[in-house]
């Protein structure tokens, strides 16, 4: 019984949604393929989460959804109001570029 009640509890919590942007990432848009060439780059910001609870692997969406969500935070802290992502999510870490576009 111990058991069964740690899978469904392990299960719940992957599909958890721990990260939500700040109220300064709210105001950070995510630009997906669009050339941000008229942009002034800001930098780039490396964020990671978690993407698996004990054995049992997050999905997908969660993790790109709060991936994202801090990547908007460490560019409302940059002044940038823009973010593009560099790469593709891997092992729960990913990079973005922040950009001023404004």
């Amino acid at each position: 019984m111990r058991f069964v009640i740690l899978m469904l509890t392990t299960v719940m919590l992957a599909n958890c949604t721990w990260v939500e942007p700040s109220e300064q990432g709210k105001s950070v848009r995510v630009a997906y393929g669009k050339n941000l060439g008229a942009c002034t780059a800001k930098g780039t910001i490396t964020v990671s989460v978690k993407d698996r609870v004990a054995f049992v692997k997050r999905k997908d969406l969660k993790v790109r959804d709060e991936l994202e969500s801090l990547a908007r935070n460490e560019a409302a802290e940059l002044g940038a109001d823009t973010v593009q992502a560099i790469n593709e999510p891997s092992a729960g870490e990913q990079k973005f570029g922040a950009y001023q576009c404004h």
